[in-house]
């Protein structure tokens, strides 16, 4: 049997392909690459919304999707299964990145943690102050969380586009900060935007958790196994009132950080299934089939040799980065211009509060908050970072995006702030990040900055 023995007697198109997939992968894997895919997503939402074929825009995602078996139906617009059911994957990475950090990242300590989680609270204390000092009437005031919530994503992403001039410590205190920002979301998402829990729908959560406490204890290693216990806590949310992507969240805290016990350590299994491999195949009468319980022992241990909170975060970020947010973006900025009516107060107010609160606001908590800690002996500031680093971090903290749009559709019902709500958050995030750019590059980009810091 002739096998190629060197890559240069590949075809030439083979070579090609894995050079173009070599380099895509690459490309994926750059921070501030999935920022502006995120950023392109809006702008044509935008674009599309306000457009002479607008109306296909909002027909296309109030669209009835059904699923089914037998007499029983189930069908919701488009839009809910991207905000409601998609999403579920994202806050899943999320519940991960924190059950990861809080193992062993920037959580896992109160030392590590304490002026980050000092700095978050005044980053989302202070903007809710500044969204109701200005909208304290009933139906503006649910909005009070829309300006509270970071978008990791877009902030690490905008803080990539800065170039390696920044410290290390700036990009880890950030994402602690977002992290942060995240459960405070959540807690938020949970007590305040979810409906009355229903009992029935709460036994129905609970079987999911059991099932996937259960299969964990069996030392049920492959993700897919998880869907359906999954699947049915995402029912049991919906059904309890709550929001069901809260599911994800879940999840994604319930992951183990340690690799599955197996009977042979990883290392050990793949090294044997590769050393039964080689002699099968160097065998005479060799045929192909007698590669399949090797190479399936050799998938186990690969899969093995992470932990599943590593492992699965790993697969679903290209996604969740280049899907998932994207298409909720696309699905939810497109904000009609001509459809929000700012000649009234109401509106006025939000689009302001907002705006203010995410731009104004969560840097000054966070500097204000951070400067009260280190003034008072409870933390210090991270070895060579200084104050202008917090506030690079208090102006990026400012983009809400993803979150935030998310938290304004469930705490308007009513159209018109709904739309103005969406459009504050936009205009906040694109003002955040562009300050943040601009201070960036005057205080480390400038030659006498890189040499003063």
């Amino acid at each position: 049997m002739s096998r190629p023995s060197s890559r240069h007697r590949l075809p030439r198109a083979q070579r090609l392909t894995e050079q173009a997939f070599s380099t895509l992968s690459r490309f994926m894997h750059i921070e501030a690459v999935s920022g502006i895919v995120l950023l392109t997503a809006a702008a044509i939402a935008l674009a599309w919304a306000n457009s002479p074929v607008s109306e296909s825009y909002h027909a296309l995602w109030h669209m009835p999707l059904s699923i089914g078996v037998g007499d029983y139906q189930f069908s919701q617009s488009l839009h809910f299964w991207i905000n409601d059911a998609l999403m579920t994957v994202f806050f899943l990475v999320v519940g991960m990145e924190i059950r990861r950090e809080i193992h062993e990242g920037s959580l896992s300590s109160l030392q590590q943690a304490a002026l980050p989680l000092i700095a978050a609270l005044g980053g989302v204390v202070t903007p809710a102050l500044v969204y109701l000092a200005l909208n304290g009437e009933p139906p503006q005031r649910a909005g009070w969380a829309v300006p509270t919530a970071t978008d990791i994503a877009f902030a690490i992403g905008v803080l990539a586009l800065l170039g390696r001039s920044i410290p290390g410590n700036i990009r880890i205190f950030l994402l602690a900060l977002a992290i942060i920002d995240d459960i405070v979301a959540v807690l938020i998402i949970a007590v305040f935007y979810s409906g009355g829990l229903q009992l029935g729908g709460l036994l129905v959560a609970g079987i999911g958790i059991i099932a996937v406490l259960g299969l964990q204890r069996m030392g049920i290693g492959s993700a897919w196994a998880y869907v359906p216990p999954g699947a049915i806590l995402w029912i049991g949310m919906l059904q309890t009132g709550a929001h069901p992507t809260l599911a994800g969240v879940v999840l994604g805290l319930m992951t183990p950080v340690v690799p599955v016990r197996t009977r042979q350590q990883p290392l050990q299994m793949a090294s044997r299934a590769l050393n039964h491999l080689r002699i099968r195949m160097n065998a005479p009468g060799w045929q192909p089939e007698q590669a399949h319980a090797p190479l399936s022992r050799l998938r186990r241990a690969q899969r093995e040799l992470l932990p599943p909170v590593s492992r699965v975060q790993a697969a679903l970020h290209p996604w969740v980065a280049y899907g998932v947010m994207p298409l909720f973006a696309l699905a939810n900025a497109g904000v009609t211009l001509d459809g929000v009516d700012l000649g009234t107060h109401a509106p006025q107010q939000i689009l302001l509060g907002t705006i203010l609160a995410l731009v104004v606001g969560k840097p000054l908590g966070v500097l204000a908050l951070s400067w009260l800690a280190v003034r008072f002996g409870w933390c210090r500031l991270p070895e060579g970072m200084g104050w202008g680093g917090i506030a690079l971090i208090g102006l990026l903290a400012g983009i809400g995006f993803t979150m935030s749009i998310f938290i304004a559709t469930l705490a308007f019902s009513d159209a018109n702030l709904l739309g103005t709500a969406k459009l504050g958050v936009l205009l906040a995030s694109l003002l955040a990040a562009l300050l943040g750019l601009a201070w960036g590059w005057f205080r480390y980009r400038r030659p006498a900055a890189v040499t003063r810091c």
